[in-house]
Formats: C-alpha cells, sequence, structure tokens
C-alpha cells in the first residue's frame, strides 16, 4: 500500500503536461490534480492516501513503465535518445540524411533542419556555445515522438 502512495507522489509531483502524456482513469486523474493543488500540509497527505488506496484496483504496472519513460531510465527511452543523437550526427556530417528524414517524417519542415544544421556548423567552427546544435536535438526528437 504504501508503495501504491509512493507511486501517486510520482504522479503528483510530474507536470500537466507529463501526466496527459500517462493513461490513467480519470477519477485518479482527478484526484492527482487535486493533490497538485492542495498547499496545506495535511490535505496533501490525506490526498496522497487517496490516490493511493484509487490505486489499489489498478495495474500499478503500466503507470510505472510510464514513469520510467518520462524519466528516461527504460531501456526503450535510452535507445530511443541514443538514436536520435546519431541521426544528428549523421545530418551534421552529410545534408544527404535530411532525404532519409523527409521519407521517415513527411510533415518535417526540411527548410528549418537545414537552417539549424547550417547554424550547428557555424557555432562548432567558430567555438561558440551550441544552442542550434540542441535545437536541432529538439527538433528530431519532436518528429519521432509524432
Amino acid at each position: 500500500m504504501s508503495e501504491l502512495q509512493a507511486l501517486g507522489e510520482a504522479l503528483v509531483a510530474l507536470s500537466s503536461e507529463q501526466l496527459d502524456k500517462i493513461e490513467l482513469p480519470e477519477d485518479l486523474r482527478e484526484a492527482v490534480r487535486d493533490a497538485q493543488r492542495f498547499k496545506q500540509h495535511e490535505a496533501h497527505r490525506r490526498q496522497l492516501q487517496y490516490i493511493g488506496r484509487l490505486m489499489r484496483g489498478l495495474d500499478a504496472e503500466p503507470i510505472r513503465a510510464a514513469l520510467a519513460d518520462l524519466r528516461g531510465v527504460s531501456a526503450a527511452a535510452n535507445a530511443r535518445f541514443h538514436a536520435l543523437e546519431r541521426l544528428r550526427e549523421r545530418l551534421l556530417e552529410d545534408e544527404k540524411v535530411i532525404g532519409e528524414i523527409a521519407a521517415a517524417h513527411p510533415r518535417a519542415d526540411l527548410q528549418q533542419l537545414r537552417q539549424l544544421r547550417r547554424n550547428a556548423l557555424k557555432e562548432k567552427e567558430q567555438g561558440k556555445p551550441p544552442r542550434a546544435y540542441r535545437e536541432l536535438f529538439r527538433v528530431l526528437r519532436s518528429l519521432d515522438e509524432r
């Protein structure tokens, strides 16, 4: 029971966007949102107990897996992360990789990718902070999540 309550605490600690990515029953989702709003210590504690009670009737394993995925500790999340890093490096080495990205993601903004590639290469050449390099990764990650 305390394990489920700890899992509930992890859900309460999530942002609303992260919480939306996890599939939860509606009553549990509302209880978590209520707990996020409570400022008084005792009310918050009681709400966490209520969340634990709601979770007793659920299979908690999908929730654990989704939390692990959000934290990036799952093997699948790590594999996706490394694959995106390799794609970014290949793109920086050869602009023709944009064709692969276009084939895999037809809605990709190819002009934006080309511009970020040019800017990242220019930053590296000039020894500037890697702002475009990081932005390129974010764009590739958003394409992968679609």
